[in-house]
């Protein structure tokens, strides 16, 4: 006759323990967060532009937990010379901001820093002879500058 009880008692007992405790899933970043940060992060406009449709719908992302914000290209100017580098920089800032988050930046970076390389040698592409030069070097000044001197300190949180 114990056993009877046993099994549907114990069940019940299971099924309230776990309605009361909380959930992991419901304040996790999704499986595949860093799949999707790495599709964001490559070097091809592709994937630029797959980044740009998402931050300009950020809030269909939120489950995600990324950190979208930046301060374009830092202390150099976002649009030198005229050349519109501030989008690029935008992506720069997001991938070493999240990959700082998730603990994987140092096997990131040399990805990132060549990633805003192609960005900017992108918005290069549209001007042609001197002035195109000049982008070109301005766009290789900012690749040495983040190549050499890119912050591989963690994150900082406001």
């Amino acid at each position: 006759m114990r056993r009877r009880f046993a099994l549907p008692l114990a069940a019940t007992g299971l099924a309230l323990a776990a309605t009361l405790l909380p959930t992991a899933s419901a304040s996790a970043a999704p499986a595949d967060k860093l799949q999707v940060l790495s599709s964001w992060t490559q070097t091809s406009a592709a994937s630029y532009n797959a980044f740009m449709a998402a931050r300009n719908n950020q809030g269909a992302w939120s489950a995600y937990g990324f950190d979208w914000s930046t301060d374009y290209c830092s202390d150099s100017p976002d649009n030198p010379f005229g050349f519109p580098f501030k989008d690029a920089c935008s992506r720069h800032d997001f991938g070493y901001r999240n990959y700082k988050d998730a603990g994987q930046f140092p096997a990131n970076k040399d990805r990132l820093d060549s990633a805003l390389y192609e960005d900017l040698k992108r918005v290069c592409a549209t001007y042609s002879g001197a002035t195109k030069s000049a982008c070109d070097g301005t766009a290789w000044t900012y690749y040495q500058a983040v190549h050499n001197f890119g912050s591989v300190a963690p994150a900082k949180h406001a």
